[in-house]
């Protein structure tokens, strides 16, 4: 008498039981193990991603604007090795505009969330000020922030578009509110807001300044006049 048998792998045609290579699973389990092995990875690759961001911010916050950090520096401080590094970016150039993009994110969350509390559309520009010129009030802050807008400066090469910048996504959350107020161009008045405004934040960062509630004041009203109306009149 044969002993019971449970075949592993059949004929995809026939049904019936094929010599698969031994030791293989079938493709439904192999799946579910290259799956389960991608995630571990993937996680590890967002932890290292994560790793070098943050430590190239301190080193770059360490440095501030008298040199630029090292990749030798960066995996140092981040307790990873070269190869970790170029396995996520191709350049130092790379992941400056990273750090950028990842700040000018954080910021946008924070500032969104903020104006969510503001019922009018003034009030959303008023809180919109106030969470980009934040970046000087804190000494901080402030210090780590130009450090990193000082390194961007050296970003081109590669980026069709120029050195990576935050106007563009800070803009993207004033155009709601220029409509609502009426703007007859929402877009390029937010942009134009943004450009001056982050310009305006610069400056505070460069002289080493954190703005005023004067400072807020004024440069809300600015805003809120750089509504181009209906008509294209003021």
């Amino acid at each position: 008498m044969k002993e019971n048998t449970i075949p592993l792998t059949r004929n995809a045609t026939s049904g019936s039981i094929s010599d698969a290579p031994p030791g293989r699973p079938p493709d439904g389990l192999a799946d579910r193990i290259a799956r389960r092995a991608l995630a571990r990875r993937a996680d590890q690759y967002a932890d290292e991603v994560r790793a070098l961001l943050d430590a190239a911010r301190a080193v770059m916050r360490r440095c501030g604007t008298s040199a630029r950090p090292r990749v030798a520096d960066i995996v140092a401080a981040a307790g990873l090795s070269n190869e970790a590094f170029y396995r996520h970016f191709r350049s130092k150039d790379a992941l400056v505009a990273a750090i950028m993009e990842d700040g000018t994110e954080r910021l946008c969350g924070y500032i969104a969330h903020q104006m969510a509390k503001e019922p009018t559309p003034e009030g959303q520009v008023r809180r919109w000020v106030e969470g980009v010129l934040s970046q000087a009030r804190d000494a901080d802050t402030a210090a780590t922030t130009l450090a990193v807008m000082w390194n961007a400066q050296s970003v081109g090469e590669g980026f069709l578009a120029g050195p990576p910048s935050a106007t563009g996504l800070l803009a993207d959350l004033l155009r709601a509110p220029y409509a609502r107020l009426g703007s007859a161009a929402p877009d390029l008045d937010a942009s134009l807001a943004a450009h001056a405004t982050v310009g305006r934040l610069a400056d505070h960062l460069w002289r080493r300044t954190p703005p005023t509630d004067d400072d807020f004041d004024h440069l809300t009203r600015f805003c809120l006049r750089t509504v181009t109306p209906q008509g294209g009149r003021e």
